[in-house]
């Protein structure tokens, strides 16, 4: 049985020890042919991947030259699999995935797991992601995902990876858990400062820590940032959780009845008790920067 790693680099791993795949070309064809998880790349698209774009002369004849290579060396390293596993159709190849690990695949189905059973079960749905997380070891192929088609498959990985931070970062701050995520919180918020959802979760994290000047430093460095870089505002959400923070809003710590969280509520959930300020509902005014007085458009 294969394993294959991605999600930290490529890497494949059988019983008796690991598959070295050389080349550029001889990776990028692999690359491409274990993220589209079974389904038929055509020849067309698998020249586009390997060579971006400038193929050599005669491609087809290079690609197929790759393809029996690769296929030589997929036997050799699984000698009692019935069948090759790389599979020729009339119009493209594909991988044969059956009984292989692959981890990129197991992490997508452990996040969508989670998120199913979110509210019937937050428990079970928060160990799930704390068991899944562990399984990235770096960027996808370890950053260098090679044509648009490994690219868009690294991009969509990637996603569910901040997802499933997204989630459990949730979870924790509904179980006031928030001193213990801090410092993961920063470094997760750094990483993607334009991940408006991060921030709200920091903000809220350094709020409960006794930290609201550091909270407020957090959304004003976005603030920043969104309007220097992307020309837009932060959204009425994260607006509305400064505007929370300032008037020292008991949701941020408690529900709008006063109690505690309940045990099902999601961070998300105490966010939308939270009322909108004026600035968020209002089209017609203009959000200066923090700590500025508003002004007509």
């Amino acid at each position: 049985m294969l394993s294959v790693r991605i999600l930290g680099g490529l890497r494949i791993f059988t019983a008796t020890g690991a598959v070295d795949v050389h080349g550029e070309v001889q990776r990028r064809l692999l690359q491409s042919l274990i993220v589209s998880e079974g389904k038929i790349i055509s020849r067309e698209l698998l020249v586009d991947e390997i060579w971006d774009g400038e193929p050599p002369a005669k491609a087809a004849n290079a690609l197929q030259a790759h393809v029996s290579r690769l296929r030589r060396k997929l036997c050799s390293a699984e000698p009692g699999y019935r069948a090759s596993r790389l599979v020729s159709h009339p119009r493209g190849y594909s991988l044969d995935l059956e009984d292989i690990e692959v981890d990129a695949i197991e992490f997508v189905h452990r996040v969508k797991s989670a998120e199913t059973m979110k509210q019937s079960d937050p428990e079970t749905a928060a160990a799930v992601l704390h068991a899944a997380l562990p399984m990235w070891h770096g960027p996808v192929f370890g950053g260098d995902a090679g044509g648009q088609l490994s690219k868009a498959a690294a991009t969509r990985y990637e996603e569910y990876r901040l997802r499933a931070f997204e989630s459990l970062f949730d979870y924790e701050l509904s179980r006031g858990r928030h001193s213990l995520i801090l410092g993961e919180l920063q470094e997760i918020h750094v990483q993607n400062p334009f991940r408006e959802r991060f921030c709200e979760q920091l903000m809220i994290a350094l709020y409960r820590c006794g930290r609201q000047v550091d909270a407020l430093e957090v959304y004003r460095r976005t603030w920043h940032l969104l309007i220097d870089e992307l020309g837009i505002e932060a959204s009425p959400r994260l607006r509305s959780v400064e505007h929370a923070i300032l008037s020292h809003d008991a949701v941020l710590i408690h529900d709008a009845s006063g109690a505690p969280p309940k045990p099902d509520d999601t961070f998300s959930d105490l966010i939308s008790r939270v009322e909108i300020s004026p600035v968020a509902r209002a089209p017609e005014l203009r959000r200066g920067p923090p700590g500025r007085a508003l002004t007509k458009r």
